[in-house]
């Protein structure tokens, strides 16, 4: 244990990272509040995840894959647990497996989140140019993409501690992370910035489409009706987008400065654009509770069941929607794809 202890020191201490002995007021602050904060990501990304799984209301490909972004903030807010037991003075007691461990649970939690969020702008993309709410997608081909986007991002996560790392380069570490490559951040952050303006350009083409076959509708109730749920399920996908760039593009772009050694200056922020990045696993749920009163319902039976500890069993059979009442009236008025009303 003490050359494992030696072996962390020495890389900090070559960075100019530090790792101080003891706990200071300001870093037991941090760690409290990051505790809490993750406490919070793990229930109401659970809640989410729960509300997906028991609505029928929201069994389309498009919520599954909402679903599973929500899976992707609760491993997010798992690993900055981890990341709060193995930070400060802990840090000296890190093995390298253990260190490597800590970092790559970030690095996968990340990556798991922009593929995710990579597929939901192609499967809006398929579905909003053909003026459809759900796109065709089987359930077998869903589960496929979700496998996928979850291998995807353990590879990413196992890259560094399988040799892309500075250990055997020692002029060449990172100073946020001492036992990467530099290289492997530039080549990590320029990867999700060039994702995240990809989505970006996606999602501006479909609104340009949305808006220009908006103006070309008629004023017929269903079709009204039909351009009102695109634009509104767009919006809720949208903002959950912005909210992903805006709290993580600070912490990618400092992590391209690092890549690039622009030096020490980089500590000063990190840790704030950090909590930034953890408060983004806690944001969504709050647009889907803002943006969506049938999400918001659910949750509100759910913690109700659980309240009473004794409804759980038939809040699967209770838990409907006015949207699934209306998709049935809808189909059997005007087969109208089955689609569902998001508010």
């Amino acid at each position: 244990m003490e050359i494992q202890v030696c072996f962390s020191i020495f890389f900090y201490n070559h960075s100019g990272k530090y790792i101080n002995d003891s706990w200071t007021s300001q870093s037991l602050l941090v760690v409290i509040l990051g505790i809490i904060v993750c406490a919070f990501i793990l229930f109401a990304n659970s809640l989410v995840m729960v509300a997906i799984i028991i609505n029928r209301g929201f069994h389309y490909p498009i919520y599954y894959l909402l679903g599973n972004l929500a899976a992707a903030d609760l491993f997010a807010g798992a690993s900055y647990l981890y990341l709060m037991f193995h930070t400060g003075p802990w840090t000296k007691k890190l093995s390298k497996p253990q260190w490597f461990l800590r970092q790559g649970l970030i690095d996968t939690s990340l990556t798991a989140s922009v593929v995710n969020l990579l597929a939901v702008a192609v499967e809006r993309h398929q579905t909003i140019f053909t003026m459809q709410l759900h796109s065709k997608m089987s359930n077998r081909r869903v589960t496929l993409l979700i496998l996928g986007i979850w291998l995807v991002a353990l590879l990413m996560g196992l890259i560094p501690s399988m040799g892309w790392h500075c250990l055997c380069d020692v002029e060449n570490c990172s100073i946020m992370a001492p036992l990467y490559s530099r290289s492997y951040l530039v080549f990590w952050a320029v990867l999700n910035l060039v994702t995240f303006t990809i989505m970006v350009v996606v999602y501006l083409r479909i609104f340009l489409y949305v808006r220009r076959k908006s103006q070309r509708m008629s004023q017929h109730t269903t079709q009204t009706k039909h351009k009102e749920t695109v634009v509104s399920l767009m919006k809720t996908v949208t903002m959950i987008l912005g909210a992903f760039v805006i709290c993580w593009t600070p912490g990618l772009v400092i992590l391209l400065v690092d890549g690039l050694e622009a030096g020490k200056s980089v500590l000063i922020v990190e840790k704030y654009f950090l909590v930034l990045a953890e408060c983004n696993s806690l944001i969504n749920p709050i647009i889907y509770s803002l943006r969506d009163k049938e999400m918001l319902s659910t949750f509100k039976r759910i913690l109700c069941c659980l309240c009473r500890r004794g409804g759980v069993q038939g809040s699967a059979s209770s838990v409907r929607f006015d949207t699934l009442r209306q998709e049935v009236l809808s189909e059997s008025s005007s087969n109208d794809h089955g689609f569902v009303h998001v508010s």
